[in-house]
């Protein structure tokens, strides 16, 4: 995948808010991401998370200047990720895990308001380790993109 954002494609499937809180057990505050479009079976999806202003993190980061933490945009790429890995048969129940984050690197604040649009691919995935790109938009800006490794238990 390529830092340019995809369009055009058609999901095979999608994930709704609903089907990802039996997929991954993360919950408010910390579910970062309401939708998921799997674009190619176990390969490629795409997340949307909707910044809202009454966020909890918003009040101490930043009072009078609310940024979204790049630290929770890299937190949503991988909850992408494990809603798509995760809600396969073979290993639904199972716990996806972060092992590692590289080259991330952040281009645009993302503030309330915002909707974030979530491009993951898995790069590979041999036994309960993969490796995966992700890159997060605001509209066709680039906010944010990361490879990162995820371990599955």
């Amino acid at each position: 995948m390529s830092e340019t954002k995809p369009s055009g494609y058609t999901p095979v499937r999608t994930i709704s808010a609903s089907e990802i809180l039996k997929i991954i057990p993360h919950r408010q505050p910390f579910l970062l991401v309401d939708r998921v479009e799997i674009i190619e079976e176990n390969k490629r999806c795409a997340g949307i998370k909707c910044v809202a202003a009454n966020e909890p993190y918003f009040n101490g980061h930043f009072p009078g200047k609310p940024i979204f933490p790049g630290v929770l945009i890299l937190e949503s790429m991988a909850q992408t990720a494990a809603a798509m890995m995760m809600s396969l048969p073979e290993v639904q129940g199972r716990l996806a895990y972060f092992a590692g984050i590289n080259r991330a690197k952040f281009r645009r604040l993302v503030v309330p308001g915002d909707v974030l649009e979530i491009f993951v691919e898995i790069i590979r995935f041999k036994g309960k380790i993969g490796k995966l790109q992700g890159f997060a938009y605001v509209g066709e800006e680039l906010a944010a993109e990361a490879e990162f490794i995820a371990a599955v238990d």
